[in-house]
Order: structure tokens, then C-alpha cells, then sequence
């Protein structure tokens, strides 16, 4: 199946049941984000929002909700392209297997970009940054914002499309300081290829030139937030996956246009131009704060004369974006274990807002003639991990030995700590990383992009049975008296509201006095929480709140604890601080009015009737 336009791929799937039409007029503010919130919960199908209050342009959200949805939309070229992906990683499979790889080779040639006249096949009208859906998806978000967006830049050494660089980084159309159809705001975080180039422009004291794409053929947004090989462009890729190669031209100003897209943003990002952007909310469940980014001034608007605008909503995982990430491991998935040397299987645990959280596997063969193993290569493996692209990001890596469970999944977020928890040596296996950098978007750190790592390595037999329930000796001391067991081997402890942060060093003075001398093999890790009840309630609402609210560095304690030639341990459970702190970023919250209007679209005679 080969789509020309996203308009065409919404056919396809309204003919095939995939997809809703809401006719009546929604508000970009809330709204739209909320009916958007609520189809995904239900994992219902695509929306196409015909009426937008303020624009003339029709909407579509929830294209890729399902991975399903998502197979289907490239049933004919998903395993071409995982085969292409998984030959680029390993190029002797085409040599040893030639026939078997033809039509895979003849895909990648297809797949060049193809320059065609600034008038093929549609073209283009012109309009403002306020002429476009102004969706706001969260009630404190400064401003509404591209979230489908593909920024396309070019190397200032080396120009041209095959040199550039597609990403999809959130765009702020208005609010704060922006003027209003002249400004709007560009947020990219830490290893990002257009860092690369801005740095190069900025070293020529030159503009830097961006190109927004929105809409298109679905692959091309897909293409945007795919980690490829080195080597393999965002735009072959593009015309690889869709089955058609990717067709552009540049405008009279010299800013490349896709020629398929629905919209296009040309603009300029002169060097340490920034303005304040945000508050967004964002995927780890909390806002962005306001912070400077660059300034992009916008040049044109243009459109197609049929132009749909495609959006997402970003927040607590599981959300559209979770989705993209099944179908990247779909299509890539074996691609980075072989790189690392090792590396069985890796995963950024979604449930736990992707990057503060990560689980891998690898081989632990180093001294294979000693009986009793302890974590020798996995830690070599933890730090190839730990220095790899956007998996760099990562505050917390727990790394297991594939010798000690064959059948270990790193998908499987309670059974893997429960691994980990039933082998850790707390007195060895933690590692830390200080004063380093994080995920930009995460706040529990000690500043923007700031923060620490540790890696948690275990390897060998399995050293405890934990509880499963407490015993009946078992108590805390006053001022805690909500806890909870949260998994095997996990407790989660609740600490009263009113207990200050000033505070929390006798709160854990006290612990540590009460428990020093306890029986406590059973019990590894303790989490100090606002909530026990919800923290314990399921395993998704542990990781999100454990290894968002947390910073290893600062907030990582011990009973019985000591510093051995600067390596840390203990010997009693390990205590994650896990509260929200009063430097922490707001968590989301819906707006319960907003809210209402939906659950009316779900009662009988309404549009989502039956959906959600």
C-alpha cells in the first residue's frame, strides 16, 4: 500500500473501520486533547475532527493508537523495511544470502529522494501561524503546540537532503513572549541531530535554516522519531516504509518543502537567539517548565488546498507515543542489542516515562572457570549502554545476566525486578554516575539536563526469598503509618504531608534506628512515597512514581549504610526517596469540566458512543 498524501491513508482507513469522523465543532483548547485522551484509554480508532473552533482546517489525532492500527497502515512495506534495518546492522546477511535480500536492495534504491518542480503534485497555498488548529493540551501549557511536527535541517558542512536531519521536537506556536505569526518556539533536548547543526551554523555565524513539515504520508512522521542506523537518512527511510520515494523542492528562499506534506513552517533560528518556551505536558506525566529555547523566525506558512492537520497528545505513558515506540521496536528492535557487544535485549520501560528508567540483558562469560559469578561484563555492557546516543538519558539501568534465567523479558517490568531484587548484592552491585546530564524533560534533578545515574547490576544465584506479605512483627515508626507492599521484596512507604523536606533527614534518621537491627532479607527496597495506596495499587503506578521522583545521587539511602574507597552500599534495604519535592514540575491533571462534555459525546446518541 502506498500512500500520496495523508488524506489518502484516511480513506483507507475509514473503509476499513479504523477511523471516526466527529462533525460537530470541538474546541482546540482541552477538548480536542480530551476526547483525543479518552478514545486512546479505549483503544478506539483514528480521529478525523472535521470542524475546528477558530480554523478552517479539519484535524486528525490517533493515527498510530495501535500498533495494530499502525500494521495495517504499512502492511505492504513493514517487513521490507525490518529486514533493510536489521541488513544494515548486519551487512554480511546480504552478502551470504544474495537472492534471498534482492527485492530488500531494490526497496532501498526506490526509496531515494526524488526532487520534483515546485508545482508537482499539489500546490501550495499560504497562510499565518494563527490560521492553524490552536490545540492546547493541558490546562497550564503556555501556549498551543505542534506535536506531530517534522523539523528538517541541513548540515552548513555538507548540504543537501541526504545530510539532513528529520526530527520531531515540539513546537510552541504562541504564548509568552512570542509575536504572534512571526515567532514560535523550538524545543530539542540532548542528542539531537539538530544540535549538531545548529552548532555548525552558529560556528559560521549564519542563520540556521528549518523546514516543519506536518502531515503527509504516515511514514513520514514515523521517520522523524525513528533511531536509525548510522548512515540510513530519515528521508530514505521515509520513502522505504511508505513505499514511495520522498518528494520535495525548495522554495524561492532556498528552504526545503516537502512536496506531500499537508503543512509547512520555513523559518530561521539566528545563533543564541532563544526566547522562554513552555510549560508543556509532557511524556514523563509532568509539565516542561519554562526555560529558554531557540527563537525561530517564521518566514511562510504554506498548505496544501485539502490540508488536514495531525496532532497527538503527550502525558503520562501509556499514550499515541507508546504506541510509536512498539512499532520502532517492531521495526528496529534487534538493532541496538547489536551493537553493544553482549547486549541481549535493552528496554526504556515505558510505564516509567521512557528515559528515567531502563532494563537490559547481557552475556556475563568473563570468568566462566569460577563457580560463583558476580557482575563483571554486564557492567562493561552498562557502560556502553549508558554512553549510547539517547539511552544516555537514562537515571536508573538495571542489568541482569542472561545465564542466570534464559527466559528472562525485559517487558516484563515485575518479573524482571523481581530478578533483580531476588540476586542485587546491595553491598556491590549499585554504581553511581554523578553531576551528569538526564533527560531534558525530567525535574527531579538538581537542574535542567542535570543530574545522576546508577547502574544495578546482578548476576549468580538467587541470594533471598522475598516477602510476599509482611510479617506480623513487622512495624514502622512514628511519624509513618501508611505502608504498603507494593510487589514481592518492595515496600511502599507512605510520609505524611506534613513532614517539610528540611525534615526528611531525621524521618530517615529515625528509620534507620528502628530498623538496623531487623531480620529484613526478605524486604530490598523501600519506597518513600506521598501515597502508598496508589504507588502499590499496580506495578505501572510503582516504576512511574519510584523512578520519576527520584534522583540517584540525592535520593538514594540505606539502612545500615556505609562508603567503602568511595563506593556506596548497604546492609539493610535500600530506600528510595520518591516524594514529590518542591523543585519537582507539576504532575498533569484533566480538567473536570472539560472532562464532562466528553462523558456526554460517550452516553447513547453521541459520537463516541460505544467507543469510549
Amino acid at each position: 500500500m502506498s500512500y500520496k498524501s495523508l488524506q489518502a491513508c484516511i480513506t483507507d482507513l475509514e473503509k476499513h473501520g479504523h477511523l471516526i469522523r466527529i462533525k460537530e465543532e470541538v474546541d482546540p483548547y482541552l477538548q480536542m486533547a480530551a476526547i483525543h485522551l479518552r478514545v486512546f484509554e479505549n483503544e478506539g480508532p483514528a480521529i478525523l475532527f472535521e470542524k475546528v473552533k477558530g480554523s478552517k482546517f479539519p484535524a486528525i489525532s490517533n493515527l498510530f493508537g495501535t500498533l495494530e492500527r499502525s500494521k495495517f497502515i504499512f502492511r505492504d512495506s513493514l517487513d521490507k523495511v525490518k529486514t533493510l534495518v536489521d541488513i544494515k546492522t548486519d551487512p554480511l546477511k546480504a552478502i551470504k544470502h544474495p537472492f534471498k535480500y534482492a527485492n530488500v536492495a531494490m526497496t532501498a534504491l526506490s526509496a531515494l529522494p526524488m526532487k520534483v518542480g515546485r508545482n508537482a503534485p499539489v500546490s501550495f497555498a499560504k497562510c499565518h501561524i494563527s490560521d492553524i488548529p490552536q490545540i492546547v493540551n493541558w490546562p497550564k501549557d503556555g501556549g498551543p503546540f505542534v506535536t506531530m511536527p517534522q523539523v528538517y535541517t541541513e548540515d552548513a558542512d555538507k548540504p543537501g537532503i541526504m545530510n539532513a536531519n528529520l526530527g520531531m521536537y515540539r513546537i510552541q506556536l504562541a504564548g509568552n513572549d512570542y509575536i504572534l505569526n512571526e515567532e514560535i518556539g523550538l524545543h530539542y533536548q540532548l542528542h539531537r541531530g539538530i544540535g549538531v547543526h545548529q552548532a555548525k551554523a552558529n560556528a559560521k555565524g549564519q542563520p540556521l535554516k528549518v523546514s516543519i513539515f506536518v502531515g503527509g504520508p504516515p511514514s513520514h512522521p514515523v521517520a522523524a522519531v525513528m533511531p536509525l542506523p548510522e548512515g540510513l537518512s530519515e528521508m530514505t527511510f521515509a520513502g522505504a516504509l511508505g513505499n514511495r520515494r520522498f518528494r520535495y523542492f525548495y522554495d524561492d528562499e532556498g528552504f526545503c518543502i516537502s512536496a506531500d506534506a499537508d503543512f509547512v513552517i520555513t523559518g530561521t533560528v539566528m545563533p543564541h537567539d532563544n526566547k522562554p518556551e513552555g510549560p508543556f505536558g509532557d511524556h514523563l506525566g509532568y509539565y516542561s517548565l519554562i526555560h529558554p529555547f531557540p527563537l525561530l523566525k517564521v518566514h511562510n506558512v504554506y498548505h496544501r488546498k485539502d490540508a488536514i492537520w495531525s496532532f497527538t497528545v503527550v502525558g503520562r505513558p501509556p499514550q499515541e507515543d507508546t504506541s510509536f515506540g512498539a512499532l520502532i521496536h517492531e521495526i528496529s528492535g534487534s538493532a541496538i542489542p547489536k551493537e553493544i557487544p553482549g547486549l541481549h535485549a535493552v528496554n526504556a520501560v515505558d510505564a516509567a516515562g521512557v528515559h528515567p528508567l531502563l532494563f537490559a540483558i547481557g552475556s556475563e562469560r568473563y570468568t566462566p572457570y569460577i563457580k560463583e559469578r558476580q557482575p563483571q561484563e554486564i557492567l562493561t555492557i552498562a557502560n556502553h549502554i549508558l554512553g549510547k546516543s539517547q539511552l544516555s538519558l537514562a537515571k536508573y539501568l538495571f542489568i541482569a545476566a542472561q545465564e542466570d534465567d534464559a527466559k528472562l523479558d525485559v517487558n516484563d517490568i515485575g518479573g524482571f525486578l523481581k530478578h533483580m531484587l531476588q540476586r542485587i548484592d546491595l553491598t556491590r552491585d549499585l554504581h553511581f554516575y554523578t553531576k551528569t546530564t538526564i533527560d531534558t524533560l525530567d525535574y527531579s534533578g538538581s537542574g535542567l539536563n542535570a543530574g545522576s545515574k546508577v547502574a544495578i547490576a546482578a548476576a549468580g544465584d538467587i541470594k533471598r526469598e522475598l516477602w510476599t506479605e509482611l510479617p506480623s512483627t513487622f512495624n514502622l515508626p512514628r511519624p509513618i503509618e501508611k505502608y504498603k507492599m507494593a510487589m514481592p521484596g518492595v515496600l511502599a512507604v507512605e510520609v505524611p504531608k506534613n513532614i517539610k523536606t528540611s525534615d526528611m533527614p531525621l524521618v530517615l534518621e529515625i528509620l534507620r534506628e528502628h530498623l538496623e537491627d531487623a531480620e529484613l532479607e526478605g524486604l530490598p527496597l523501600m519506597v518513600l512515597c506521598d501515597d502508598a495506596a496508589f504507588t502499590a495499587q499496580n506495578i505501572n503506578n510503582l516504576v512511574w512514581v519510584t523512578f520519576t521522583r527520584s534522583n540517584p545521587s540525592h535520593d538514594i539511602y540505606g539502612i545500615n549504610s556505609f562508603t567503602e574507597h568511595k563506593h556506596w552500599g548497604c546492609n539493610g534495604p535500600l530506600i528510595i526517596d520518591a516524594r514529590i519535592k518542591p523543585h519537582h514540575a507539576p504532575v498533569l491533571i484533566k480538567d473536570p469540566e472539560v472532562e464532562k462534555l466528553v462523558d456526554k459525546m460517550g452516553e447513547p446518541g453521541g459520537v463516541l458512543h460505544g467507543i469510549i
